[in-house]
């Protein structure tokens, strides 16, 4: 057995790895504390929605709010359970700006027993000036297969 000064360095994995379009974009968890977490998708030029003016593509800061807000759910149910989105708000409130990551901060705020109430915002320079606001209902679902 070895010890742990000869054991290999390990990653730390990023959950939403387990999701691949959020592992496509190279999603990361950037902090996750007292049921709220922040959520990064890097400036890439791949994901630019308008080469005009290297805006990033709406869909990309949908997916970070919808995983986001996902993730928050099942952080809140201890892991316990998955969920699924029921119904997703996203309001728009102006584009990203070139050459930055977008963030989302996400919580899930309230559970019943069978839906779970999130909220999220994605920015990009500063929390308090939003690139939009997303609110939602997430199913909770049981881990594993039933027959």
């Amino acid at each position: 057995m070895e010890d742990a000064a000869e054991a290999p360095k390990r990653r730390k994995r990023s959950p939403f790895e387990l999701f691949p379009h959020a592992s496509a974009l190279g999603m990361t968890l950037e902090t996750l504390a007292d049921g709220r977490l922040v959520a990064a998708v890097p400036y890439d030029e791949r994901l630019i929605g308008d080469p005009a003016t290297g805006v990033i593509h709406g869909g990309v800061v949908t997916t970070i709010l919808d995983t986001g807000c996902g993730l928050a759910a099942v952080m809140k149910l201890s892991g316990k359970a998955g969920v699924a989105t029921l119904d997703l708000r996203i309001d728009y409130m102006r584009p990203s700006k070139p050459g930055y990551p977008i963030r989302a901060t996400c919580e899930c705020y309230r559970l019943t027993r069978s839906v779970a109430f999130c909220r999220g915002v994605a920015w990009d320079e500063a929390e308090e000036d939003p690139v939009a606001s997303a609110t939602g209902a997430f199913m909770i679902t049981k881990l594993g297969w039933t027959e």
